[in-house]
C-alpha cells in the first residue's frame, strides 16, 4: 500500500490540475482514480485496486495545500499592471557585451529596462519601441535567444514578501495552472515579474487577478 501511495504522489506531482482538484476539495476522487489508474498499472506493471487509488488520494488532499495566511495577506495586498509589446533579448556575456550592457542601462534609463545576468549570458526584457537600437548594439553571433511580442505582468507587493516563504511561487503556479508557458522571470526588490506572449497575457492576468481576489475574501 505504502509503494501505491508513493506512486500515486508521483502522478500528481506532475499535474497541476488535479493538485488544484485536491487542494481545494473539489476532486471527484473516483474519477480522478479511473483517470490515474491505466497510468499507474503501467508504471507498476501489475493491477492496482480502484479502492487503493481512491485512498492513497484522500491522504493527499492536506499535502497540497492553499497558501497559508501570511502568504494569502501579501497576495491579498498586492496590486497587478501590465507592459505590453516587450521584447526579450538574451545575449553571450562577455566583456564586450558587460561593457555594451552598461551603456544600454544608462542610455535608457527611463525606459521599461530588465536586466538578469548568469554565467555565460545576460538576458535584457524592455520596450519593443528600443528593440532597433538595442538589437542592433550586437553582433550576430553574441545573441543567443530573441523572442518579441511579449508582455511583463508586473505583481506589486507590499515588502513583507521579502521574507515570506511561498508568495512568487503562489504567483507562478496560478499562471501554470493554465497552462501558460512563462517565457522568463525578474524578482526586483517587492515587483514580481512574468513575462508571457502577448497571445497569453488576458488568461495570465485573470489568473493572477483572480488569485488576489480569492486572498482578499478569505
Amino acid at each position: 500500500m505504502a509503494s501505491i501511495s508513493k506512486r500515486v504522489k508521483e502522478l500528481v506531482d506532475r499535474d497541476l490540475g488535479i493538485q488544484d482538484a485536491l487542494a481545494r476539495n473539489y476532486a471527484n476522487l473516483s474519477s480522478l482514480a479511473r483517470l490515474i489508474k491505466p497510468k499507474l498499472e503501467s508504471s507498476t506493471g501489475s493491477k492496482v485496486s480502484m479502492a487503493s487509488i481512491v485512498s492513497a488520494l484522500k491522504r493527499l488532499r492536506n499535502y497540497y495545500k492553499i497558501e497559508p495566511f501570511n502568504v494569502r495577506e501579501v497576495i491579498a495586498n498586492s496590486k497587478l499592471n501590465v507592459r505590453t509589446d516587450v521584447v526579450k533579448l538574451c545575449v553571450e556575456r562577455t566583456k564586450r557585451t558587460e561593457e555594451i550592457v552598461r551603456k544600454i542601462i544608462q542610455e535608457y534609463r527611463e525606459e521599461f529596462l530588465q536586466l538578469t545576468e548568469s554565467l555565460y549570458s545576460i538576458t535584457i526584457i524592455f520596450d519593443q519601441k528600443i528593440l532597433s537600437e538595442v538589437k542592433g548594439n550586437f553582433r550576430r553571433g553574441e545573441i543567443l535567444e530573441f523572442e518579441k511580442d511579449l508582455a511583463a505582468i508586473i505583481v506589486q507587493s507590499p515588502k513583507e514578501i521579502i521574507k515570506t516563504v511561498g508568495c512568487a511561487v503562489s504567483f507562478y503556479n496560478e499562471v501554470s495552472r493554465r497552462y501558460i508557458n512563462m517565457e522568463d522571470t525578474v524578482s526586483c526588490y517587492t515587483d514580481t515579474i512574468i513575462v508571457v506572449k502577448m497571445s497569453d497575457v488576458s488568461k495570465a492576468f485573470l489568473a493572477l487577478a483572480e488569485l488576489i481576489t480569492r486572498a482578499r475574501e478569505s
